[in-house]
Parts: C-alpha cells; structure tokens; sequence
C-alpha cells in the first residue's frame, strides 16, 4: 500500500488497530464450541483451531526459529507456516492460544521481514477465515477492511497484482476503486477475501469481472 493512498492509515493507527483486532479476535474465539474450533477454515487443510495457532506466531517468532522452519518446510513459505501452525496447535490447549492472541496485543513485534500493515491485513482476513464458515457475524472496522483490501491488491508476496489483473475492483461501501478492465462490485470486505485468494468473497460480488476471477480462482460464481 502506498503511503500516499487515500486508504492508507497513519501507522500509530495501524499499530493501535493490529492491538484492538487481536483483542477483538481472542473475545469472539474464546466463545466457541469445540466442534466450532474443529470446523474447517476458510484456509485450506487449517481448521479454525489451527486459524487460532497460525495467529499466535506472529510476535513469538525469531530469526533462527523461522529459519529452523524454512529448513524443516524446504524452502516453502506455505509448508513453513503450516508447520508453525500445527507445532502450536499440538504444544497447546486453546485457552492457552487464546491467552497468547490476548497477550500479543500489547507487543509490536512482527513476523520477521514484514511491514506494519501485514499482521493487520493478516488479522482482518483470518477473521473471515473463522467466521465465515460458522456463519457467526464479525467485522473488523470499515477503514481497517479497506486498508487492508489497498495492501493486498498491491502486494505481490500476497499475490494480488496477477489475481486481480485485467479486472476493475469497484467498493460499493467505501468507494475504494482498483485497476482497470471489466467491473466488479461488492463490499470491501468480499473483495478483500478475492483479493487474497479466497474464492467464497465471490459470492457477495457482482459485475462482468466478477467470472475472471471466479475462473483464476477455480470457482464458478453462483
């Protein structure tokens, strides 16, 4: 996200907002089921346990431990974080991870090598990653969503420049607009998820574009 977006936020407000959504997050987790923790994510193979544990890595991660996970993960960045995730999962109950979500609000520290906004767009999308398949409501403040959908669009780690190329993103909340080529409308949110990869924001979208990404996806939109 440039910093001379008009979606971008100062970052004390970012830091302020990373705090507030991990405090949010370990609220609404600490309520759920077991058979709700069990259910599966909107991340592939994570349960929305292992979401939790994913979440609790952030600020406990060093140099040689991430290191010790490329090993372990050969170099992949996937593999490493499902490994991470599932070490933390197994090693802990998950009032212990929740506590740890808590405790992580008060600490600026990031996942080595990333910016100011990554653990925030990482939290605003593993949200929806619990939520979502719940069917339980959660939403993250508007400005923080559409932060959020301004990084990933430009962030090519994320993968977002080649998903959402040739296509016009168009917020019908925040009136956020991206790229050109044939439209796609929606809330911020829903294009946030299809930003990231996440073919069920499709669903809550409309417009001509609205089939290219279903197709990159691998989804057919309903």
């Amino acid at each position: 996200m440039s910093p001379t977006s008009p979606a971008a936020l100062p970052r004390e407000v970012v830091d302020a907002a990373v705090s507030a959504e991990r405090r949010r997050l370990a609220v609404h987790v600490a309520a759920l089921s077991e058979t709700q923790l069990a259910t599966r994510s909107l991340c592939t193979g994570w349960t929305v346990r292992d979401v939790l544990a994913h979440l609790t890595t952030t600020t406990r991660l060093t140099v040689p431990m991430l290191v010790a996970a490329a090993i372990r993960a050969r170099g992949s960045f996937d593999r490493m974080e499902v490994d991470l995730a599932a070490r933390r999962a197994a090693a802990f109950t998950t009032g212990q991870l929740v506590a740890q979500l808590r405790e992580s609000a008060e600490s600026s520290r990031r996942f080595p090598g990333s910016g100011p906004m990554d653990p925030l767009m990482d939290l605003v999308i593993h949200g929806q990653d619990i939520f979502r398949p719940l069917g339980v409501p959660y939403g993250s403040p508007p400005e923080v969503v559409t932060a959020s959908l301004d990084h990933v669009a430009c962030n090519a780690f994320m993968g977002g420049p080649k998903r959402l190329a040739g296509v016009r993103l168009v917020s019908t909340g925040s009136g956020w607009v991206h790229g050109d080529g044939p439209e796609v409308r929606g809330a911020d949110v829903d294009l946030l998820l299809v930003a990231s990869g996440r073919g069920s924001g499709l669903a809550g979208l409309e417009g001509p574009g609205v089939d290219v990404l279903g197709a990159r996806l691998g989804v057919t939109p309903s």
